[in-house]
């Protein structure tokens, strides 16, 4: 898949909320996850321990109130979108979240990601 490709099925399968599916489908068994730096899981690599940050993330989720996740813009082997959530966690509350993701694409697969974002 070229980066078009692997971008548009990210971001329908995490609007249907398959964002499990979606890292296994889409993401390299190397693929580096890179958090805001003094977060959980600041630095994740391997796919194995992406999923398992993945999980501990919806764990933590008491009720998902509402969600948005953007078009994705694409620049060569690089894509971005914005998601935007509504969500009450276990143990921090009620949270509104901005976020800007930074995706890297090698041989139609993810092999970097990068959040950006603010709590409030």
């Amino acid at each position: 898949m070229k980066t078009q490709d692997v971008a548009n099925r990210l971001v329908s399968l995490c609007r249907e909320g398959k964002n499990m599916e979606a890292l296994e489908e889409l993401y390299s068994n190397d693929v580096i996850s890179r958090e805001m730096p003094g977060f959980p899981n600041e630095i994740a690599s391997g796919k194995e321990a992406v999923t398992r940050k993945s999980i501990e993330w919806f764990e933590n989720v008491q009720e998902f109130h509402s969600g948005e996740i953007s078009n994705p813009i694409v620049a060569g082997n690089h894509f971005t979108c914005s998601m935007n959530f509504d969500v009450t966690f276990k143990d921090s509350g009620r949270q509104q979240m901005e976020e800007v993701c930074v995706y890297e694409v090698n041989d139609g697969k993810i092999v970097s990601e990068q959040f950006f974002y603010t709590m409030g």
